[in-house]
């Protein structure tokens, strides 16, 4: 599977990544979940993406896969008041307290990188959060430290200069980031993750899938599909996020080994035909001029 250096950190992650939120609910059974986890490293996938605020998430994956901790880059976002984090959210004390109960949860002794979780401008400005990951870094409790939001926080995030990544919205209903996001933290040096690449499996569906997906559904209804295009909707939102060099992995949520499978051969595929591509810029151009990041 194809590998990309994330940033100007030491990891060379797979640029199809695991997105872990609903690992411990989606997949059927504690066996299904463990199935499918040992098959996501076998298949080349090293990058999984989690948060102390995703349910039993951290747990399953310590369970079934902490013992091929050397196998993968693992990473969590923080900041909520979630489980056993009893601190108000946003604050120093909800960031340490939730880095130690991810530590506890995944069974592991440290982390590759902690994503503060899509705080605030006013969040970031403040300092004691940042102070907080710094802190954990220099503990040895993660080894990176990143931003994960959209927008402008995204924008004041990559300004301030301290954040080794991105973890941003980035798909075909969401292209607002190649203004000016994506642009500047590629120039900051920081290794990008896209976040929601296949737009919530809305794109090309005669209804929304589910209501988290609402607002991507209804901004896809915008676009018809270019001459050449793949006709499933995850496959052509998933290639054209493989577009963009600026995007090292991209995490998307799978339940299944036919999903597993599916996901690994339209990475395989390769960038979209330089005319679908355009097409889908030139629809996006037109009717989400005005259509900000998803946060």
């Amino acid at each position: 599977m194809e590998r990309r250096r994330l940033g100007g950190t030491d990891m060379d992650v797979s640029w199809l990544g695991f997105g872990a939120a609903r690992i411990a609910t989606d997949t059927g059974s504690p066996a299904a979940a463990e199935q499918l986890l040992n098959a996501l490293l076998d298949s080349g996938v090293n990058y999984i993406d989690t948060a102390d605020c995703y349910g039993e998430s951290e747990e399953t994956l310590g369970k079934y896969i902490s013992h091929r901790r050397d196998e993968y880059w693992l990473t969590t976002k923080c900041g909520h008041a979630a489980g056993e984090v009893t601190a108000p959210e946003w604050t120093a004390e909800a960031v340490t307290q939730g880095i130690d109960q991810s530590l506890r949860r995944m069974q592991t002794d440290y982390l590759d990188l902690v994503h503060i979780h899509s705080c605030e401008v006013d969040v970031l400005r403040r300092g004691d959060v940042l102070r907080a990951l710094q802190d954990a870094q220099n503990a040895g409790k993660t080894r990176h430290i990143g931003y994960s939001g959209d927008n402008d926080a995204a924008l004041e995030a990559i300004g301030m200069g301290v954040f080794a990544t991105l973890l941003t919205s980035f798909s075909v209903v969401d292209q607002s980031g190649l203004d000016e996001v994506l642009p500047a933290a590629e120039a900051a040096g920081m290794g990008i993750i896209a976040k929601r690449p296949i737009a919530n499996a809305a794109f090309n569906r005669p209804a929304s899938p589910y209501s988290y997906a609402d607002e991507y559904w209804q901004r896809a209804q915008h676009f018809t599909l270019p001459a050449g295009a793949p006709e499933d909707g995850v496959a052509l939102a998933l290639r054209f996020c493989h577009s963009f060099d600026y995007i090292d992995t991209a995490i998307v949520g799978i339940d299944s080994l036919n999903q597993l499978q599916s996901n690994v051969e339209q990475v395989a595929a390769g960038p979209l035909p330089p005319s679908v591509l355009k097409s889908l810029r030139g629809q996006f151009k037109e009717h989400g001029h005005d259509w900000s990041q998803l946060m």
